[in-house]
């Protein structure tokens, strides 16, 4: 009784067939199904059937004599299923079986992106972790991990590695280190499941909301440093004190001449000129300007008058959140000597 079966067994063996040696082809050979969706695909033997049909947990099905037969579900959700088609023929080989290739596939359900171990502004110059998590995505070894900076592309990374047929949840990171150019640069992630020819065109792809870089760094540095003005009797002119910084820099003026009266009205007199020295400044450092005020000297008459003049320059000051100036209006009082 055991050798009869044995050889039952051996002769089954060698009587099936797959691969080049099959006489079934399935269309399309790879099929490729969004979670939840139908799906349909056709077996097709090339040569005279006892039986035709599909082995499979959902939507088996078979024929007797055709030479086509249908694997079709209205709504394919399970994840580990791999239909069979197989063939019972009248000459050998008389068993034959090809498995379909079949990819079950899911977007996320979320995508997000976020700061690891840090909270508030970044610093300039310093280093900092960004996360992207990656949540219910499948199958994740055809899944590409974009990151952006604006629209261009940074980095990217693979799962091919990776094998599991069902949701999963990935997560990658990308070190920074921010600049000043980079404060309200908006960097996000992208799930792309690029899942080849017979997948959707374009791949599908799920983009995280932007996270905005807010970098603090200390005011810019002034360009010129140095700044010569030359003023006539009744010029006015204003001197712009203005540094990029975050935070937004605060100002002070500074000066041998200068005697300031009230903050909210700070009149400022001088009788000579000077230089002027306006300090930008946060809690990241500081950065300085010096206007040099120079007054033009008048020529004097010999003959037959003769004068002697003193210029007055009035500084009145102005200050923003953004920036800091003074007013510079120039006057001059002459005395007359006739002889």
């Amino acid at each position: 009784m055991l050798q009869n079966t044995l050889k039952c067994l051996i002769f089954f063996i060698l009587q099936t067939a797959s691969g080049d040696d099959c006489s079934l082809e399935i269309s399309p050979s790879r099929a490729v199904v969004r979670f939840g969706e139908a799906v349909s695909v056709s077996c097709m033997a090339s040569r005279p059937v006892r039986v035709l049909g599909w082995e499979s947990a959902i939507g088996a099905s078979y024929t007797q004599r055709d030479l086509a037969v249908q694997w079709q579900v209205d709504s394919l959700i399970d994840w580990i299923e791999e239909p069979i088609c197989y063939g019972v023929f009248f000459t050998a080989p008389r068993q034959c079986e090809e498995k379909l290739n079949l990819v079950l596939y899911k977007t996320p359900d979320s995508i997000s992106i976020s700061l690891v171990n840090h909270t508030g502004a970044m610093v300039e110059g310093r280093e900092y972790q960004l996360l992207c998590e990656v949540q219910n995505i499948a199958p994740v070894q055809y899944l590409t991990l974009r990151w952006y900076r604006g629209q261009t592309e940074v980095y990217n990374n693979t799962f091919s590695e990776l094998s599991p047929a069902t949701p999963v949840q990935v997560s990658s990171t990308l070190l920074i280190t921010p600049s000043k150019a980079e404060d309200g640069a908006p960097y996000s992630c992208e799930a792309a499941l690029e899942l080849g020819l017979e997948g959707p065109q374009p791949p599908p792809r799920v983009k995280s909301e932007p996270l905005s870089l807010n970098v603090h760094y200390p005011p810019e540095s002034f360009d010129p440093q140095q700044e010569v003005v030359e003023l006539d009797d009744g010029d006015k002119i204003m001197l712009n004190c203005s540094a990029g910084g975050n935070p937004a820099p605060m100002y002070s003026w500074s000066s041998l001449q200068l005697q300031e009266i009230d903050d909210n009205q700070p009149l400022i007199t001088t009788s000579s000129s000077g230089t002027y020295t306006c300090t930008a400044y946060n809690l990241l450092g500081k950065s300085s300007k010096q206007f040099i005020i120079k007054l033009k000297s008048k020529g004097v008459k010999t003959s037959p008058i003769s004068k002697t003049c003193q210029s007055t320059a009035i500084f009145y000051f102005f200050q923003t959140n953004k920036s800091s100036s003074f007013f510079c209006h120039i006057h001059e009082y002459c005395m007359h000597e006739y002889f």
